[in-house]
């Protein structure tokens, strides 16, 4: 458009010129001159009107493009966590039939156990301190120490993963009791049992066993996993059982890297002299520990770091009420400043120990823990305990010298 504009100034100029020497009897140097001057009087003509037209780039036209721009990409952001959460949701739905399905055949087996105990009371008519009939063995005693009898000490894993990627890092395994008829024995049952009969460090070191193989058998298809096996502190006090459970340890002190012990929070807190003593030994080989059920931020780091603790797991709900909760608990550390809740795990790494947010259910959990910057994350929405394959179970058995060494201390 402007190309024509200056051929119409420049014929306009001609004319001018033109006009110069044939009507006035200019020379055609001055008539030139002339026309010269016409055109550039016209184009600066043109460009004074035409810039004062022009309209000027209003600065909140910017803001409203970019502000649209973010929206965009905001909503983008939404529908794909709308649809992680619909797949999930719809695998979460599947697992929990069929936990519950198992969860109710275990329950009826308990309801027809409890009614053969109160009819076999009845039978006997030996009478309690309430009035009621006592049966002369404890029936859940018998069943664990047949277990133990007959290796049926089962491991399940429940994975640990990175957040948010959400990859399997490390497994948890929790040991599992199963009776002659292939029914479980809940850890509520045999927990308190096998304490009481001092059965404990049998289970342990049954299911350690099992959990070493496991490592040496993700290691050999070069998978970098590690496991948390639960250790109880009676098995640390324990002092004719421990050295039996250190010496296992020395031989597989190369696994070190992979193989977490797990003890809950409160046995670590109000741990005597004997388990601290366990705790460094182990230490001392390059095992690690991680705490379970911590009930409170309110942790002396720099005591955990000591200790060897390197992971601390939080039951989600808690920890996500406690980081809100501007004056909630926070952990004890070389920083004099008032932490905020988003910068806890930061704190936590500082004195290299990993925060775990345990029993995550759902999508909207794992969304909340990530405004944290919890790292790793665990529960049923990655994935529920699972046994190991049949065939891994017998693979990992422990042979009878194992468990002939472990029986003198049954």
């Amino acid at each position: 458009m402007r190309a024509v504009f200056f051929f119409v100034y420049l014929a306009l100029g001609a004319g001018a010129a033109y006009g110069l020497n044939a009507r006035l009897g200019q020379d055609w140097t001055m008539a030139g001159a002339g026309g010269a001057f016409v055109a550039l009087f016209l184009g600066q003509v043109h460009f004074f009107l035409f810039s004062r037209s022009a309209p000027k780039a209003d600065p909140r036209l910017d803001d409203a493009v970019a502000a649209q721009e973010n929206t965009s990409r905001r909503v983008n952001v939404l529908e794909a966590r709308t649809d992680a959460v619909e797949t999930s949701l719809k695998h979460e739905l599947t697992e929990r039939r069929d936990a519950l399905v198992t969860e109710m055949r275990q329950l009826e087996g308990l309801i027809e156990r409890l009614s053969q105990t109160v009819a076999s009371r009845a039978a006997n008519g030996t009478p309690a301190p309430n009035g009621a009939a006592i049966p002369a063995v404890d029936p859940v005693l018998r069943d664990v120490k047949a277990a133990l009898a007959d290796d049926r000490v089962d491991l399940h894993l429940q994975p640990i993963v990175s957040l948010p990627q959400r990859r399997v890092s490390f497994y948890e395994g929790l040991a599992r009791l199963r009776r002659e008829d292939g029914s479980l024995i809940l850890p509520g049952e045999f927990l308190d049992a096998a304490r009481r009969a001092r059965l404990s460090g049998m289970i342990d070191a049954l299911t350690l066993f099992r959990c070493v193989q496991i490592v040496r058998k993700l290691a050999a298809r070069d998978r970098r996993v590690g496991v948390f096996c639960n250790v109880s502190a009676v098995t640390l006090e324990d002092e004719r059982f421990f050295p039996i459970f250190l010496d296992f340890m020395s031989e597989h002190r190369d696994l070190s890297g992979a193989v977490i012990f797990e003890l809950p929070a409160d046995d670590f807190i109000q741990r005597s002299r004997e388990m601290r003593e366990s705790m460094d030994k182990l230490a001392a080989l390059g095992f690690r520990f991680s705490l379970d059920h911590a009930a409170s931020l309110d942790l002396d780091l720099p005591r955990l770091q000591d200790a060897g603790v390197r992971f601390v797991k939080f039951r989600a709900q808690t920890l996500m009420d406690q980081l809100r909760d501007a004056d909630g608990p926070r952990p004890t550390s070389s920083i004099m400043a008032q932490v905020k809740g988003e910068d806890v795990s930061a704190v936590f790494s500082r004195y290299g120990i990993t925060m775990i947010a345990d029993h995550l259910e759902d999508e909207a959990g794992v969304v909340e823990v990530l405004e944290f910057d919890v790292p790793f994350g665990q529960g049923h929405v990655f994935g529920s305990p699972r046994p190991i394959k049949a065939s891994l179970m017998e693979e990992t058995a422990p042979p009878p010298a194992f468990h002939q060494r472990l029986s003198a201390f049954g």
